[in-house]
């Protein structure tokens, strides 16, 4: 009869231990910092959607909270070659708004070293410090930036 009750049991306490470990892994992943991977990733999915779609329709996709430019902490930006916010899906109230002055907490200023960067090369990474809006903590950022004609299209990553 015990034997009957523990091989009934068996199952059903392993489909709970593997729906715990599930969860379990399910929140770790999902507290993890995206990959510089995934950050390029992104940015060349940007670029091909800005050029396929034109601006006004890539910053509608860009800044949409629950689109296909959003995973987790990374999030598609834009400026235009003078420094201009054309998108920011961090901050959409952003758009349209002049950042080429704009400075890091460490006051490094990083639109203009994104701008210096891909002057002579399409590509590049900044190194600033900067908010990370999944943590609430300013933290180490490292942003994969591509210029695409008068566009730099970035996405970054933090620290662990």
């Amino acid at each position: 009869m015990l034997r009957k009750a523990v091989s009934r049991l068996a199952p059903a306490a392993l489909s709970l231990a593997l729906l715990m470990g599930a969860s379990a892994a399910s929140a770790t992943d999902h507290s993890a910092h995206a990959t510089p991977e995934q950050a390029k990733a992104l940015v060349a999915e940007a670029v091909a959607y800005l050029k396929a779609k034109g601006p006004e329709e890539a910053t509608k996709a860009f800044q949409d909270a629950k689109g296909a430019f959003r995973r987790g902490e990374l999030y598609v930006f834009v400026f235009d070659g003078a420094g201009r916010y054309v998108a920011s899906g961090g901050n959409p109230r952003l758009a349209g708004t002049d950042a080429a002055n704009l400075k890091d907490a460490e006051g490094k200023p990083i639109v203009q070293a994104m701008i210096a960067e891909t002057k002579d090369k399409p590509n590049a990474v900044i190194d600033y410090v900067w908010l990370n809006r999944q943590t609430n903590k300013v933290e180490h950022k490292h942003s994969y930036v591509t210029r695409d004609g008068g566009y730099i299209v970035g996405a970054g990553t933090y620290d662990d």
